[in-house]
C-alpha cells in the first residue's frame, strides 16, 4: 500500500488511507470468483488469465487503455518499450481474448499514441470493422526543446458488425456562437441565454474540450496515464445504452468503472495492481453520492472554457 502524503489544503486527489484500503479489499474480485452472472466487478488479477473467464458474447462495449509502446511503471507493474513488430504481437495477444467476449452489436475504443497508431489500426482491423480514430487534444505535460510538443493521444473506434450504437443526441457539444445569425429578429440554430449564445453542435473525431484531471478536480489520482471521466463519458453516451455492459480490461485509476456507474451502465474492469483496484472500489463509492462529470450538464457537453465546463 502506498505511503499516505500530505495534501495541500484545495488538493482533491483521491487516494487511500490504510483503514479504507482494509475495508474495500473485500469488495474485490479474484478470477476464481468469476461467473456468467459477474457484473459490477472490479476484478484484481492478469488481464491475460481474466479474459478467458468471462463470458462469451455479453460485452457491449470494449474500452482498452492499453500501456503504449513506452517504457514506464504504473504502479507495482511496469511496461518496457519493445520493438514495433513486438508491440503489435503483444496488442493482438490481449485483444484476441477479448473478441470473443464482445456481442455483435458491441463497440471497441482502443488508445494509444502516435508510436503505437499504426499498430493499432493494423491489430484492430483484422478482428474488427474501423470507423474512425479520434484525437484527443492533452493539453498536460513539458514542451520538448528539439521536437514538437506532444499534445495529442488518439483513440481508434472499431465496432464488431455494421448493427452498432451510436447515440448521436446523446454526445452532442454546447458551443459559444461568437457571430450569432438571426431570421426575422429571431436566433437562426442557436440559443439566446442570460449566459451567452450556444449552439448544439454534432461531435467530430478531433476533441479539443477535454481537461486532463490535475490536484483541484475531485476525480484526480495518482495514477500516471489517468484517462478524463469527460472522455469515458462521451464513449460510454455515444455507444451504450443504460444497462448495458462494459469491459475494460486495463482499468487503471477506475476512471471506466465510476464513470459507468454515473451513467447507468454495468461494468467489468481488469487491473493487476491491487492498490488501483481498491481506488477504483472508494471512486465507485463516492459516485454513489456524487454523480456528476466535470464538463457534462444538461444532458451536454460544453466546451472547455465556458463557465460549465468545471
Amino acid at each position: 500500500m502506498k505511503n499516505e502524503k500530505a495534501r495541500a489544503p484545495r488538493n482533491r486527489t483521491i487516494d487511500l488511507t490504510e483503514s479504507e484500503a482494509a475495508a474495500f479489499s473485500a469488495g474485490i474480485l479474484r478470477p476464481e470468483s468469476i461467473s456468467a452472472e459477474t457484473r459490477n466487478a472490479v476484478i484484481w488479477g492478469d488481464a491475460f488469465e481474466v479474459l478467458k473467464k468471462l463470458p462469451a458474447a455479453s460485452f457491449d462495449l470494449l474500452f482498452a487503455d492499453p500501456p503504449y509502446n513506452l517504457t514506464k511503471e504504473f504502479g507495482r507493474e511496469s511496461f518496457t518499450r519493445q520493438s514495433d513488430d513486438a508491440y503489435e504481437v503483444w496488442l493482438e495477444s490481449w485483444l484476441q481474448l477479448c473478441v470473443p467476449l464482445l456481442k455483435k452489436t458491441a463497440s471497441v475504443y482502443i488508445c494509444g499514441d502516435w508510436r503505437s497508431a499504426a499498430a493499432i489500426q493494423r491489430v484492430g482491423s483484422t478482428h474488427f470493422r474501423l470507423r474512425n480514430r479520434i484525437t484527443w487534444e492533452r493539453e498536460k505535460g513539458r514542451g520538448a526543446k528539439a521536437n514538437w510538443k506532444n499534445a495529442a493521444e488518439d483513440i481508434w473506434f472499431f465496432t464488431v458488425s455494421d448493427e452498432y450504437t451510436f447515440d448521436l443526441d446523446a454526445v452532442k457539444t454546447r458551443r459559444r456562437v461568437l457571430a450569432p445569425y438571426r431570421v426575422d429578429g429571431r436566433p437562426k440554430d442557436w440559443d439566446e441565454t442570460a449566459n451567452g449564445n450556444f449552439r448544439e453542435t454534432h461531435p467530430s473525431n478531433l476533441w479539443t474540450d477535454i481537461s486532463v484531471p490535475f490536484w483541484s478536480m475531485p476525480e484526480n489520482t495518482d495514477h500516471p496515464t489517468q484517462k478524463p471521466e469527460k472522455l469515458l463519458a462521451k464513449i460510454i453516451l455515444a455507444s451504450t445504452k443504460p444497462g448495458d455492459l462494459v469491459l475494460d480490461p486495463f482499468a487503471g485509476s477506475g476512471t471506466t468503472a465510476a464513470v459507468s456507474k454515473k451513467l447507468g451502465r454495468d461494468f467489468v474492469t481488469i487491473d493487476a495492481d491491487e492498490h488501483y483496484c481498491l481506488l477504483t472500489l472508494k471512486r465507485l463509492q463516492l459516485a454513489e453520492a456524487d454523480r456528476s462529470i466535470q464538463g457534462f450538464s444538461d444532458g451536454v457537453f460544453w466546451e472547455r472554457n465556458s463557465g460549465q465546463n468545471r
